[in-house]
């Protein structure tokens, strides 16, 4: 090849194009990992994908709150037995890399509950890699 430049970009890009496939399966692991959690009434391994520090984003209906505890005690709050948290599904709509450590995840969650009828709604999540872990680091759910 006589453009140098061209060469560099072909042997690069599958490397760029490997790490990110391999970032969206990691993440996506964590999702169906939260999604059986939840299923079986586990708060604590559901939280397992968020970031365990005060600074965590969450937005909701009720506005935007900070820290690992206060999401975990208002999904607590929120849902507080097995027929208030029903079957979660979730459906990706997007997965966005923003950068080498952060990512965007847009999807759809649903709650199926015949006891007390179904919810759903839409979700934004930024994961960012700390120390080659992905965290949610923001929640946006409605």
């Amino acid at each position: 090849m006589k453009n140098p430049i061209i060469l560099i970009c072909l042997t690069l890009f599958p490397l760029l194009l490997s790490a990110q496939n391999k970032a969206e399966k990691t993440i996506l692991t964590l999702l169906d990992r939260q999604i059986m959690a939840w299923n079986k009434g586990d708060y604590e391994n559901f939280m397992v994908g968020y970031w365990e520090n005060d600074s965590l984003m969450y937005i909701g209906k009720g506005g935007v709150t900070y820290g690992y505890q206060t999401t975990l005690a208002n999904y607590r709050k929120n849902y507080p037995d097995a027929a208030s948290m029903g079957t979660l599904k979730f459906d990706i709509v997007k997965m966005k890399p923003l950068g080498k450590k952060h990512y965007l995840v847009v999807g759809k969650w649903h709650l199926t509950r015949p006891q007390k009828g179904d919810i759903g709604g839409h979700f934004t999540l930024t994961f960012e890699n700390q120390q080659g872990k992905w965290v949610i680091i923001a929640d946006h759910s409605s």
